[in-house]
């Protein structure tokens, strides 16, 4: 398959069962209930596509530093350990897991509306980007994404396309749905989901780091 659309695919389908459910995902949800939907849109986007940019420097950095015959390898191990990860903390997981993560956005929501001075769009922009980068940074998203970057058959151009496409329409999901997706997320599901994906990606690297 060419290098490109496996990464464009590979991004996209990660970011999105990652994003999904996830606290920046009822952040951009519960901002669209108080707020204009585009300027929360375009707030919420524009944070996850710095944290996005930010971490596949990190990926490739890991790239350049690292000897090329090792980089399967590190992939393989990362896409492993990433994968078990997710499916242990699916089991861990309440069934109420989702209204949690919910919870926790809205009083975030919250605290950020009483010091919200203007409802102007240029404050509402800034309002939905400080609360979606804070919350993105070390977030499971954040993590997929570095790791992604670190596979050697994956071109930036092909990561970067897919996941700021998964992170558009996530964002545009949970803005444009109200409530009605959020009653329905199964983090469970998502996070096994994410798992057997992850582990897919960890066969595949080995696969190539043994030809």
């Amino acid at each position: 398959m060419d290098p490109g659309l496996a990464a464009f695919g590979s991004g996209l389908s990660a970011i999105t069962v990652a994003e999904l459910g996830d606290k920046t995902f009822f952040m951009a949800l519960i901002l669209a209930v108080r707020h204009p939907r585009r300027w929360v849109f375009l707030g919420s986007f524009a944070a996850l596509a710095v944290v996005t940019l930010l971490s596949l420097g990190v990926g490739y950095g890991l790239r350049e530093l690292l000897p090329v015959r090792l980089l399967p390898w590190l992939a393989g191990g990362l896409f492993l350990v990433f994968g078990i990860r997710l499916l242990l903390e699916a089991q861990a997981l309440p069934a109420d897991a989702a209204r949690g993560e919910a919870l926790e956005a809205e009083q975030a929501v919250i605290a950020a509306d009483r010091q919200l001075l203007s409802s102007r769009p240029l404050a509402v922009i800034w309002e939905a980007f400080a609360l979606v980068f804070i919350a993105e940074l070390g977030d499971r998203t954040q993590l997929a994404t570095i790791v992604l970057a670190t596979a050697p058959g994956f071109t930036f151009a092909g990561l970067l396309a897919g996941t700021l496409l998964g992170h558009a329409l996530v964002t545009a999901l949970a803005v444009g749905s109200g409530r009605w997706i959020g009653d329905r997320v199964d983090e469970r599901l998502l996070y096994r989901l994410g798992g057997g994906l992850f582990l897919l990606f960890a066969v595949v690297a080995f696969r190539q780091a043994l030809g």
